[in-house]
């Protein structure tokens, strides 16, 4: 599930090929006067499990992609929160799944048949003006709203991950090699949302004497492995 780990927003600035593909943006109306008024989209993504050692995350943005992710660990009182900013092509995922799914006009229940409380609820939310819907289910068969949950538990995985690489460059340089492996591991898996954002990051912890040989040897190689 989530690793313990959270956002620095330079490593979010990194985006791959750019899509002209976008959520849905703005709903567009006439005033009295013939002008068109529009109205901006706002997208939600929030994820519960209070037994988890991520036990709770928010992630919010605009139809641009940039928004905020807030998370809170087992046995800690304070949230962390951060900005986040999507590459293009993790948007453009999200978009299709989205306009796929025609949220605001639909009432559909993506809740399946079969019930994994264990697992966390997840909620995904839009709010376009006036008009605002959530959907709540712990496990869907939808593939549009199974891709959207995905997307963002990527997003929020990767951000929660370069977040405790910074903490770690700044007060706790012995847990690098650790974060390091973190990061592989989710790499393997295709855990992250988009891995080429990572490369700044990796590029500067290459050469960050504050930190283990070890780790600094490990961001090569992870460099290599993203640019293949």
């Amino acid at each position: 599930m989530v690793f313990s780990a959270a956002i620095s927003i330079y490593a979010q600035d990194q985006s791959g090929a750019k899509h002209n593909a976008r959520p849905q943006q703005v709903a567009g109306s006439t005033t009295d006067d013939g002008a068109t008024k529009t109205e901006a989209v706002k997208y939600s993504y929030e994820f519960s499990q209070p037994k988890f050692y991520i036990k709770h995350i928010v992630l919010e943005h605009d139809a641009n992609g940039r928004g905020t992710v807030t998370f809170e660990r087992l046995n800690e009182d304070i949230p962390v929160s951060e900005p986040i900013e999507f590459s293009a092509d993790a948007l453009a995922r999200i978009s299709s799944a989205w306009q796929s799914l025609q949220f605001l006009e639909s009432d559909t229940d993506y809740q399946s048949n079969k019930q994994f409380p264990h697992l966390g609820t997840m909620k995904i939310g839009m709010q376009r003006g006036e008009r605002k819907r959530v959907a709540e289910f712990n496990w869907t068969n939808n593939e549009d709203a199974s891709t959207l949950v995905n997307e963002y538990r990527k997003a929020a995985d990767q951000a929660i991950l370069v977040f405790d690489i910074a903490v770690a460059r700044e007060n706790q340089p012995l847990n690098a090699p650790k974060l390091m492996e973190t990061m592989e591991s989710l790499l393997n898996r295709k855990a992250l949302s988009d891995p080429r954002q990572l490369l700044k990051l990796l590029q500067e912890l290459s050469t960050d004497e504050h930190v283990p040989l070890i780790a600094r040897n490990h961001a090569l190689r992870l460099i290599k492995k993203i640019q293949k």
